[in-house]
């Protein structure tokens, strides 16, 4: 197989791109000078100069230089930057024209976007939290999500398998609020509500809408949060090009220490001596590192070519990104390409129009890792089997065939065959389009109207051949799978806003109605017995075993949600602040007699620092104090799931099989969103004119309704399904977030900043069906065990489940209170013995750990001296446990194991220790035995860039140039044994919603976090 992606025909690309340009002179007079801002008088970079009148214009470099060309002294140049009030200077016979911009206090820097407009930041009432666009793109990224990471207050990001290429990420703002629905925030890109992340050098702002008086205004689907993005635009003013290219080398960031081949067969003898089996273990001929035939240096590429301009009618902005990773694990990989372009036009003094554009093509090599253990991918993934698998084993027999895990423990197929011969294969085409139209009708009311569609078409195709001899060999003859998942949505958003000054106050009303349409379709095929491994998994036509299809692996459905919302904002006197908002959502996938809900909130906010006692205050800059209230809902099901269903099944008709149908599950009208009663109270504090920024937030949420399965149907009312959805359960969460913005030196040759995020959040099961525990299952199936994960009333959800280990048993009488698993002997784990019977059983499992944080935080520190910069960004989290699943399967005995289980074991001779002898009876068990402190302190990123001066690279038709070394992942301080604190392994439930929120803190088989040291180059024509 292959180890390089072809699905583009390109091997690389250049991090150097040099593009020329030719202007015709027309201008006679040549203008310089520099524009800096009051009252630190730091150069602006970035600035917009523009000549009054005409499309001719100039942006300063990061000096905050400009130069600039006019037809004569009669020009007049137009100085702009954002935050700041725009100034205009008449030329004359000047030459040099430097400019100093006042900051606009009427806008404290800084415009923030809401739903369905904008506010200045000092007028925000709701908890909003605001990500600057340098900060997403300040170490190399595949999607915009993971630069979330530790940035914005309340909000956790974490990938869903490690560093595997092109995982999906999962973000969850202020806990989880839900139990069998996704806690996953809602992603609006440019209006389109639904839409997926762009690429972060595209993105010009994002806010973070974390409390019902921000998300209220997305009614039903504003309770797990709303992530609000803008791309960018056009500029007036000439033409500018940018390029940004990065390369990594990555490697795996640890690795487990385990036996060579001589040491495991001494481990494997004394498992049979301890188990009184007399057979010594053949030892094999060979001694492999099975970590190092999976593992390889990986590499990533990143390049974005961008260009944009405009004029005072129309404004322009296109990017094209190619984006390559060969992974860490042998034959993993992901490759896209992606366009985003968007296009302004002022029509007319009272018309604008504008379309976005956007699509993806990308391609995954997939290699199996968190596997459910099931046979169809050799026994487990490719990561666990590594660690499993005997180290005396080559990786070939000596007939030429792939060796398999055949003396000790499940035979499996070995970890270098299954990565390099089961085929995985996952091709996703994405398109976005989104046009509108704002018309002015009379000042001060405006009229918006939005129609957008997106698509996603995504195919997967796995195959693994003859040569996987227990996967798919000794009769299997290959084994086959195809699946396809086709997506269309459409999108239509009209809305009016109106704004008045009233006396000392400030009126903005909005009302508006969407519309949007969701449909969904595909299928899932699988099959044993292909005419030949040549085909891969098109050879899935020829299988001559179809596997029996289930309910749901051919389906189609289609939504539809319909609103109407309004807002009201007031303010007066820029001291007292007024927000109320109410939506109005009716949705075809819930229940005949609920399919419309009202989603209120209301938020007010007092300027302090605008009122006569602290308006001259030298020490307080800004102080405004808020607090909201309001309903949000989560969809939660998918379509039809409130109406009675059949099944299908097979019945005997005269001694003949038939196909027949039978109820399925009833109908349940009364079906409801599952809906978040939300409470905020916050404080925005500035310091010293603005050099220290603090923002605190305390919330608290009840989740009420939660839809949850009842299966208390009775056997005799003859429905096939015993379960049918409820509105019962209820959820809290409550918690405090703090942000911290501090510029500690800024001086003309340094400066130093600080940001600093802190997150605490209580998440407590208030309500659950009958109060009776929820179970579920965060092992792998051929772990033989269920229930490891407990929902229950007052608990946080998730705990994990099972017995509590008391040490080693040393014979004789057990310590008081104490037991072993039936027929236990010295040496054997000790365990509380709850309902003391004397031995263990289900009835002695409890509550042995938790796997949620007690709080999460990042804070980064930048630099700047000169032409140098210098970025440090650390990120932590304190007090989660994890169930380290990797050294249950480790210290079972029929696998290999860690060099400290290996010398710490209990055996006659050494006593003195938790770790119980090789071999002994607790099969697998799910103890407090694996639970590990799951804190940990990373150093996230580290970059060093210097930027050319201008005079150095002006000559080279060069605007700006900065080079740039980073490091990521670079540290890790934490006690935890396995690979990674940051784990996120499903178990047996699968990479599903259920899962996600109440399966947590499990470890194995995660796709391993990469270190990865990159090199980049940013350069603007």
């Amino acid at each position: 197989m292959q180890q390089q992606l072809k699905f583009f025909n390109i091997k690389w690309i250049p991090l150097v791109v040099f593009i020329l340009f030719g202007s015709a002179v027309y201008a006679q007079q040549t203008v310089t000078g520099t524009v800096s801002s009051q009252p630190d008088g730091l150069p602006l970079p970035g600035a917009n100069i523009l000549v009054k009148g005409t499309t001719i214009g100039a942006t300063t470099d990061m000096d905050g230089k400009y130069s600039i060309e006019v037809e004569d002294g009669t020009a007049i140049l137009i100085f702009s930057y954002v935050g700041f009030t725009p100034q205009e200077v008449a030329v004359g016979d000047q030459t040099v024209i430097d400019v100093v911009l006042i900051e606009d206090a009427s806008q404290l820097s800084e415009i923030v976007v809401v739903g369905y407009g904008a506010r200045r930041k000092s007028d925000v009432t709701g908890a909003v939290s605001s990500v600057k666009a340098d900060e997403l793109t300040a170490f190399p990224v595949l999607d915009a999500e993971q630069a979330l990471q530790g940035r914005a207050a309340g909000v956790v990001v974490q990938s869903n398998n490690g560093g595997e290429p092109g995982a999906p990420i999962k973000i969850n703002i202020r806990g989880n609020t839900s139990i069998n629905a996704s806690s996953e925030p809602l992603i609006v890109v440019d209006g389109f509500v639904g839409a997926s992340m762009p690429q972060a050098g595209d993105i010009e702002s994002l806010q973070v809408l974390k409390d019902a008086s921000a998300t209220a205004i997305y009614g039903s689907r504003g309770s797990n949060g709303v992530v609000l993005v803008t791309t960018k635009k056009g500029r007036a003013g000439k033409l500018t090009v940018e390029l940004n290219s990065t390369y990594a080398v990555q490697s795996t960031a640890n690795s487990l220490d385990l036996l060579n081949a001589n040491d495991f067969a001494d481990y494997q003898n004394q498992i049979r001596t301890n188990q009184g089996n007399t057979t010594p273990y053949v030892q094999g001929e060979y001694d492999t590192d099975w970590q190092d035939e999976i593992y390889r240096a990986g590499n990533t590429s990143n390049n974005q070519l961008s260009f944009s301009g405009g004029s005072e009618k129309v404004n322009y902005y296109a990017s094209g990104t190619y984006f390559q990773q060969d992974g860490i694990l042998v034959n993993s990989g992901y490759e896209r390409v992606s366009f985003l372009s968007n296009i302004d036009a002022q029509v007319t003094d009272k018309l604008k129009i504008g379309l976005n554009l956007t699509g993806r093509l990308s391609k995954k090599d997939g290699v199996t890792t968190q596997s459910d253990g099931s046979v169809t991918v050799g026994g487990d993934d490719v990561v666990s089997l590594a660690m499993r698998f005997a180290p005396d084993k080559g990786i070939y027999n000596s007939d030429g065939s792939f060796s398999t895990n055949d003396q000790v423990g499940d035979e499996v197929d070995n970890p270098y065959a299954v990565a390099t011969q089961r085929d995985d294969d996952t091709e996703t085409e994405d398109f976005r389009a989104n046009f509108y139209a704002n018309y002015e009708i009379i000042e001060g009311l405006t009229f918006k109207t939005t129609f957008g569609l997106s698509t996603s078409n995504e195919f997967r195709g796995i195959y693994m051949p003859r040569t996987l001899a227990v996967t798919a060999g000794r009769g299997l003859d290959g084994r086959a799978i195809m699946s396809e998942d086709k997506s269309k949505n459409i999108l239509s958003e009209n809305y009016l806003t109106y704004q008045k000054e009233i006396g000392k106050g400030n009126l903005t009303l909005l009302a508006g109605y969407s519309y949007q349409k969701s449909q969904n379709k595909g299928f899932y095929s699988e099959g044993t017995g292909t005419i030949s491994d040549s085909f891969s998994y098109y050879g899935l036509w020829t299988a001559t075993n179809l596997i029996n299809g289930q309910s749901g692996d051919i389906y189609t459905n289609e939504t539809e949600i319909q609103s109407q919302f309004g807002r009201v904002n007031f303010d007066y006197d820029d001291k007292y602040l007024i927000t109320a908002t109410v939506r109005r959502d009716g949705a075809s996938n819930f229940a005949e007699n609920e399919k419309y809900a009202i989603f209120p909130s209301a938020a007010i906010g007092w300027k302090m620092s605008n009122e006569d006692f602290l308006s001259n205050s030298e020490t307080i800059s800004n102080l405004k104090l808020r607090a909201s209230y309001g309903v949000t809902g989560n969809p939660s099901i998918g379509a039809y799931e409130s109406l009675a269903s059949l099944a299908s099944i097979y019945a005997s008709s005269n001694g003949v099989t038939v196909p027949a149908i039978t109820p399925n599950q009833p109908s349940n009208p009364d079906l409801k969103w599952e809906s978040s009663y939300q409470t905020n109270v916050g404080l925005d504090l500035g310091l010293f004119n603005g050099k220290v920024s603090l923002s605190v937030d305390y919330y608290n949420i009840d989740t009420k309704d939660l839809i949850m399965v009842d299966r208390g149907l009775p056997w005799y009312l003859g429905f096939y399904n015993d379960e049918i959805l409820k509105n019962v359960g209820e959820v809290n969460n409550k918690g405090f977030e703090i942000s911290i913005n501090s510029r500690n030196i800024v001086k003309d040759d340094f400066s130093w900043t600080t940001d600093l995020v802190f997150s605490r959040n209580k998440n407590t099961v208030e309500t659950l069906i009958n109060g009776d525990d929820y179970f579920q299952n965060g092992a792998p199936s051929y772990f033989s065990v269920s229930n490891t994960a407990l929902l229950r009333e007052g608990e946080e959800v998730g705990l994990f489940y099972g017995y509590d280990y008391a040490g080693v048993y040393q014979g004789g009488a057990f310590p008081e209170g104490t037991a072993t698993i039936a027929g236990g002997v010295a040496g054997d784990p000790l365990f509380l013995d709850l309902d003391e019977s004397g031995d263990i059983s289900n009835d002695d499992r409890k509550v042995i750990g938790n796997p949620n944080p007690d709080f999460t935080w990042g804070i980064t520190n930048t630099f700047s001296y000169k032409n140098f910069d210098l970025n440090i960004f650390f990120q932590g989290s304190q007090g989660g446990e994890i169930f380290n699943m990797t050294n249950v399967q480790l210290n079972n005995g029929d696998a290999n194991t860690t060099y400290d289980y290996y010398n710490n074991a209990w055996t006659p001779t050494n006593t003195n220790t938790d770790q119980p002898r090789a071999g002994n009876n607790s099969f697998r068990e799910i103890s407090s035995r694996f639970v590990e402190d799951g804190s940990y302190v990373r150093l996230k990123n580290i970059a060093i860039g210097y930027t050319f001066p201008s005079d150095l690279i002006e000559d080279l038709g060069v605007e700006s140039l900065k080079l740039s070394v980073s490091a990521q992942n670079l540290l890790t301080f934490t006690n935890y044994s396995g690979l990674d604190p940051e784990v996120n392994y499903f178990g047996a439930a699968g990479n599903n919603n259920t899962a996600s929120n109440t399966v947590r803190g499990f470890d194995f088989g995660n796709y391993p976090t990469v270190r990865s040291f990159s090199f980049s180059l940013s350069a603007k024509f």
